[in-house]
């Protein structure tokens, strides 16, 4: 058996950030942008007003008061998205929306609030000013915001919906990012049954390829079901090739030490495996290696592959320590660790034979710390307890366990304060 990091350093040592692809910038939430992004465009384009109001020129309304207004004639009205063709002169005034460039001749913005607007009935022509202003109140100046030929979006920055608006206010309609994953899921055993099919006597149903390949899309990934295998060497076989288009391949099943559990065997001999044991529970039958396949553009195509264990709670644990991490640097992310905290646990967790436990627990907070619970029975067939769990509390292989009290480490599978 190798230990939990040795395992994941080989898993990451295999493979490598993908290509790039050019996508609709909706379709690229969560991505990494593949090269900077320039713009083209000031923002704003123009100098525009922050309020509604009257564009004026700051002179015109020194000392102006509510007991002395100064009265202005208004020679225009503009709306964004208009620009108004007058130039203000001496005593002039425009009366403009929010966002409607500021005319020639303006150097400030009167809001309505500190005008007579309001007790005016119709348009008279004029406007009454209840207040002095400095230059350039209340106007956003071309270009504050981005200016024309500079970097706003660099290279290997995660797309989140404030990169998108960036994007859409450049007017980029597409942008290159790394392409997402693709990951075949292959779920092995004479027991499984597809969902939506009668249980037959002595089946159980696929929720392994399912709870995969929901954390596939969880992580940015493609998933790509390629259905059950039944326990033969061909049906294993015959499923592998149609992984062979697909970035990863991840099973469930098959790598323990069973009579029937091949995946292992088939790995062998159609490729190389690098293991198929870890130091760590649940999860100790874990099998990774590479599967040969066809010249792809004259390149000898090379798929990983994953055996996770066939117990459902394994399956999922394994699949956010070394699948997760893998997928992520796939996708040129730089960050691949699950989020961490401390927590006092409030049950005893023993440890009998050496391997790191993966606890499931869930964490709350109380008076400033966290607390970490056991979320009940851990036997690695109980899918359910990972409803219940948002964590998973570790415990060290060299130690014989922990005591309720006790601080401990648990990756977040969940941050529960979401």
């Amino acid at each position: 058996m190798i230990s939990v990091e040795e395992a994941l350093d080989k898993v990451l040592s295999y493979v490598d950030v993908l290509g790039v692809e050019e996508k609709p910038i909706l379709g690229c939430l969560g991505q990494i942008i593949a090269e900077d992004v320039y713009s083209a465009i000031d923002i704003p384009p123009l100098d525009n007003s922050a309020m509604d109001g009257y564009a004026v020129r700051t002179q015109d309304v020194r000392g102006a008061s509510r007991e002395k207004p100064r009265l202005l004639r208004v020679i225009d009205t503009v709306m964004a998205g208009t620009i108004s063709r007058h130039r203000l002169g001496g005593g002039d005034a425009v009366r403009i929306m929010t966002g409607a460039p500021v005319p020639e001749g303006a150097d400030g913005i009167v809001r309505f609030e500190d005008t007579d607007e309001y007790s005016r009935e119709g348009n008279t022509g004029e406007i009454g000013i209840f207040k002095e202003i400095e230059e350039g109140c209340d106007i956003r100046r071309a270009g504050e915001d981005i200016t024309r030929g500079i970097r706003v979006l660099s290279e290997g920055l995660v797309i989140r919906p404030s990169e998108i608006g960036v994007l859409a206010s450049l007017g980029c309609s597409t942008v290159k990012v790394i392409r997402m994953p693709k990951v075949a899921i292959l779920a092995t055993g004479n027991e499984l049954t597809e969902i939506g099919n009668p249980l037959p006597p002595g089946g159980i149903y696929n929720s392994n390829s399912y709870a995969l390949a929901a954390l596939v899309q969880r992580y940015g990934g493609i998933p790509e079901m390629l259905g059950i295998a039944k326990d033969d060497e061909r049906s294993v076989v015959d499923c592998l090739k149609r992984a062979m288009s697909a970035d990863i391949l991840v099973t469930s099943g098959g790598v323990s030490m069973g009579d029937y559990d091949l995946v292992k065997n088939v790995l062998a001999s159609n490729g190389e495996i690098t293991f198929w044991t870890v130091r760590m529970k649940p999860g100790k039958p874990l099998a990774f290696g590479i599967i040969d396949g066809n010249k792809v553009n004259g390149i000898d195509k090379k798929l990983p592959h994953l055996g996770l264990p066939g117990n459902p709670v394994s399956s999922m644990i394994t699949f956010e320590l070394f699948v997760r991490p893998a997928l992520l640097k796939m996708m040129g992310k730089k960050i691949l660790t699950m989020p961490s905290v401390e927590a006092v646990i409030e049950d005893p967790v023993v440890n009998t034979d050496g391997r790191r436990i993966f606890a499931r627990v869930v964490v709350h907070e109380e008076n400033g710390r966290y607390i970490a619970r056991i979320t009940g029975p851990q036997g690695s067939g109980i899918l359910s307890s990972m409803t219940l769990a948002n964590g998973l509390a570790v415990i060290p292989e060299d130690r014989p366990g922990v005591n309720a009290g006790d601080v401990v480490e648990v990756l977040m599978l969940d941050w529960w304060k979401e």
